[in-house]
């Protein structure tokens, strides 16, 4: 059994029947959420998938962390292709009562698994150049958008704990910012999709952040120029994922 499925009484709705397709881990997250009204991000998500709020607020989140043990089961590691840095920015919908993510942005320096994750999952991955720096419990982070976009899409910022191990109850910002066990995405069709995925419950951990180029936003018409009014870290989850499914 993979570890991921040693912690089921969380998840908001049963497993999948069919058997998961994907591993990964998700490690050294840093969770930056803004609040922003439904009406600015609604022109950039499809009309079926509702927009999900907290208290009638969206939230844009900024996630920068690492992907390792990446790989289709049962296929081993392979070096370079499984752990790379990645960082997306994301905000939360829902299709038929069921929560999940919405991906703005994925931007990783793998070509073969930004190839894979559009093949396979129609997200809208970019090639971008990113190095992470650990200096004990803090993590220097930079990412620099590769490409001949006209608006920049660069992120540098450091972070790193503040606190010890919590979890998150639910009904709080914090568990319904986290606690998501699906994600959206469209393929150039049209079609939407749903893939499910899970992990034991976010170990999170309190955060500070201090950002000194964020432009990731620009491009979909935002301007993140406050400090984020959310802000965990935690040191990961291991993680399975189900192919994806087109909605009904």
């Amino acid at each position: 059994m993979h570890p991921a499925l040693k912690h089921l009484d969380h998840r908001p709705w049963p497993l999948p029947k069919t058997a998961w397709a994907w591993r990964q881990s998700w490690v050294d997250l840093a969770f930056a959420h803004w609040p922003v009204d439904v009406e600015q991000i609604r022109p950039l998500i499809p009309a079926k998938l509702e927009i999900d709020t907290f208290d009638g607020t969206a939230w844009i989140g900024l996630v920068p962390f690492r992907m390792s043990g990446v790989m289709r089961r049962p296929l081993p590691d392979m070096p370079w292709v499984s752990a790379f840095p990645e960082l997306n920015v994301r905000t939360y919908v829902t299709y038929r009562n069921k929560p999940g993510v919405w991906f703005f942005s994925l931007d990783a320096p793998n070509p073969l698994a930004i190839w894979a994750a559009k093949k396979w999952f129609h997200l809208p991955y970019y090639r971008s150049t990113i190095s992470i720096r650990q200096n004990g419990d803090q993590y220097q982070y930079n990412s620099q958008r590769s490409g001949n976009e006209k608006t920049p899409a660069n992120f540098k910022a450091t972070y790193g704990p503040t606190s010890d191990v919590y979890h998150s109850k639910p009904g709080t910002l914090e568990h319904w910012l986290t606690e998501r066990y699906c994600l959206y995405a469209q393929a150039p069709s049209g079609v939407i999709s749903c893939t499910e995925v899970h992990h034991p419950p976010w170990p999170l951990q309190k955060c500070e952040m201090q950002i000194e180029e964020n432009s990731l936003c620009e491009s979909i018409g935002l301007k993140l120029d406050e400090p984020p009014h959310a802000l965990h870290f935690s040191q990961g989850v291991d993680t399975v994922v189900w192919q994806p499914g087109n909605v009904d």
